[in-house]
């Protein structure tokens, strides 16, 4: 079998950063997501922004659940600290792994399904507590990995790799995370790098937790009609021995947003996804004049993108629990475990 690792010798002339780190160190293992995926153009964005921003490898901590999207840690900062968790639970792992040590830089890689279904609850607690990390939703209203059925993200009316047609409202990430208080919120489009690395870099900058909600198309279950070799023409015709799929390499949808009107992409099943930048004169830290302006352009048809809602000033998970400045793992046992009179003497004040 031939090796797909990418090699260990970079070119000289790879310009540096702050650390003297050239882009190179803030890359991971080969992807082997299907050929044209947008999934591999957040972690390109990913990359670019971890690299700009000098952040040391081994002072990130990468998380995610199960699914597509969750595979996308292993492609950037192979020097990372890294837990892939249980479907749905990346929130509560990276809530442990912040309380224990602050001064981790956090990343969660999530999926439409993985946030939006089964890790709802977990979502949603991870932005009451404002817990201090970049969360990130790679968002294709499928679950890829298990033949492309509707995630709780997809629209009404839209139709599966089979022809189903969805008739089930979704759950917008951009209108709940709103809705629960969240103090960073953004959108944006796997195609559009230029929008998207410098959103991420803020979220890193952000105190608190920085919704990003990545439109991602999935090129295998939106390019389905007429192939001989999907996987639902193979059901239909072959003996079912095992479950098999043929995934055809295609090219990446890539488009450039406007700063003003909007701009149609054409999505991998023919469909037409209509994207818009946030206007010149948008206020992003007024919640209801946000919510509206969204509630305008959902009726409308368009997705808008960009930094969509931020508040800078709100205390994060460790300012409203009031805990130590100095991170849990770095304290001695003897502060951690005062002994049993330490603990009596805390009892006295529930008595």
């Amino acid at each position: 079998m031939p090796s797909i690792a990418k090699p260990i010798v970079t070119h000289p002339s790879l310009e540096k950063n702050a650390l003297g780190l050239n882009l190179r160190a803030y890359e991971g293992a080969m992807s082997t997501l299907c050929a044209g995926c947008g999934h591999d153009s957040v972690t390109a964005a990913i990359v670019k922004a971890s690299w700009k921003l000098a952040i040391k490898p081994h002072e990130m901590a990468k998380f995610s659940g199960i699914g597509c999207s969750s595979k996308t840690p292993t492609y950037f900062v192979s020097g990372a600290h890294g837990f892939n968790s249980a479907h749905g639970r990346m929130p509560a792992i990276a809530t442990g792994s912040g309380a224990a040590n602050r001064s981790l830089i956090s990343i969660g890689i999530s999926g439409d399904g993985d946030s939006l279904s089964i890790g709802l609850g977990q979502l949603a607690h991870a932005i009451r507590r404002n817990l201090n990390m970049v969360y990130i939703i790679e968002n294709n209203g499928v679950y890829g990995l298990t033949k492309g059925q509707f995630s709780a993200s997809a629209d009404v009316g839209s139709k599966s790799k089979k022809g189903e047609t969805n008739r089930v409202s979704p759950i917008d990430p951009v209108i709940l995370a709103l809705s629960l208080g969240a103090t960073f919120v953004a959108r944006s489009f796997s195609g559009e790098k230029e929008q998207l690395v410098p959103i991420i870099e803020a979220a890193f900058k952000h105190k608190g937790l920085a919704l990003i909600d990545v439109i991602s198309p999935c090129v295998t279950f939106n390019d389905h009609e007429g192939s001989t070799k999907s996987y639902a023409y193979t059901r239909k015709h072959d003996y079912h021995v095992t479950d098999s799929d043929v995934v055809f390499p295609v090219d990446e949808l890539v488009a450039s947003i406007g700063r003003k009107g909007q701009t149609a992409v054409t999505m991998h099943d023919g469909s037409v996804v209509y994207f818009t930048r946030t206007p010149e004169g948008y206020d992003p830290r007024n919640r209801a004049t946000v919510f509206a302006y969204l509630e305008k352009h959902q009726n409308e048809g368009t997705v808008p993108t960009g930094i969509l809602y931020i508040e800078e000033d709100a205390p994060d998970m460790h300012e409203v629990m009031g805990t130590t400045d100095t991170p849990l793992s770095e304290l001695p046992y003897s502060l951690l475990c005062p002994g049993s009179a330490a603990l009596e003497k805390l009892q006295e004040e529930f008595r």
